[in-house]
């Protein structure tokens, strides 16, 4: 999947090895393009955004990457009900909270729970940041393992190996795209081990007792940690060509070592006719505006 300024395209190789898109125009909503434009606030609402639209994606990729060509059938009988009040948009945006819920409060109880041996607020909130980048790196290895998501992990490389091509001015053939690094200083993986780094300094300055307080200073913080890791993404990314100041990119580069994988080249193919199809429609677009 890639997107671009107007839109976002999927593409997905079909059992025939075919290719099938997926074209989803971007929303211009008008309170959501002026809190774009606002620092630190305009992070929490790109990801809001990218919730709901990748949901969207991966319901279209799920449904028919196993399904032959011309045999889709509509799953209106087995959608179930809270899908069908909330729509895709909705639930994938409340499963993204849920798992941010979990990944920040699990960490909270395990550090307080070594209250006895770590007492200070200082290691306690080392021991709680510690807690939570275990919990995510074991996450993400333990999903890694299984077929489903070291695929999604290759076609994951095979987008960053595109613009990587891209970025260099390259043609984008096969050969070219899998010469590439499968790792991208603006991917969202980075983002997340950003939150980890940007939440330990921001927890220094509110207190850590008792813990009701803890917990609920930690669910309030949420989209401060998650504003302030968005601008520290974008810093890191404007500053991936500058001597010395683009080592601030690499814990996060560090961490894409896990969340993409090789791309084989039928994987590559599709992130080439993804990328294509999605500058198609965007040049298109701008001719017809």
């Amino acid at each position: 999947m890639f997107g671009g300024k107007d839109h976002t395209v999927t593409a997905i190789r079909r059992l025939d090895k075919s290719i099938d898109y997926y074209h989803l125009p971007r929303e211009k909503k008008p309170l959501f393009q002026k809190l774009k434009k606002i620092p630190f606030v305009r992070g929490v609402v790109a990801i809001v955004e990218a919730a709901a639209n990748g949901s969207k994606h991966i319901n279209f990729a799920s449904d028919r990457y196993d399904v032959v060509p011309g045999q889709e059938v509509e799953k209106v009988e087995e959608v179930s009900k809270i899908q069908m009040v909330l729509g895709v948009a909705a639930i994938g945006i409340l499963s993204f909270l849920f798992g941010k819920f979990i990944f920040t409060l699990l960490p909270v109880f395990l550090a307080d729970f070594f209250d006895f041996l770590v007492p200070s607020k200082t290691g306690q909130i080392v021991l709680e940041s510690s807690f939570k980048l275990l919990l995510l790196l074991s996450y993400i290895f333990f999903v890694s393992l299984t077929p489903l998501i070291k695929r999604v992990f290759q076609y994951h490389g095979a987008e960053h190996k595109v613009i990587n091509a891209f970025e260099q001015n390259l043609p984008l053939t096969v050969q070219n795209v899998q010469i590439q690094s499968r790792l991208h200083y603006r991917c969202g993986s980075s983002f997340i081990l950003f939150t980890v780094i940007v939440g330990m300094f921001i927890y220094f300055l509110v207190p850590t007792d008792p813990l009701w307080l803890r917990v609920v200073n930690r669910i309030l913080l949420i989209p401060v940690v998650l504003g302030i890791s968005f601008e520290v993404l974008q810093t890191t990314n404007a500053l991936r060509n500058v001597p010395v100041l683009r080592y601030l990119g690499y814990p996060g580069l560090w961490l894409q070592l896990l969340t993409t994988k090789e791309p084989q080249d039928e994987q590559v193919e599709v992130a080439i006719a993804s990328f294509t199809k999605l500058r198609e429609i965007e040049k298109t677009h701008v001719v017809s505006n």
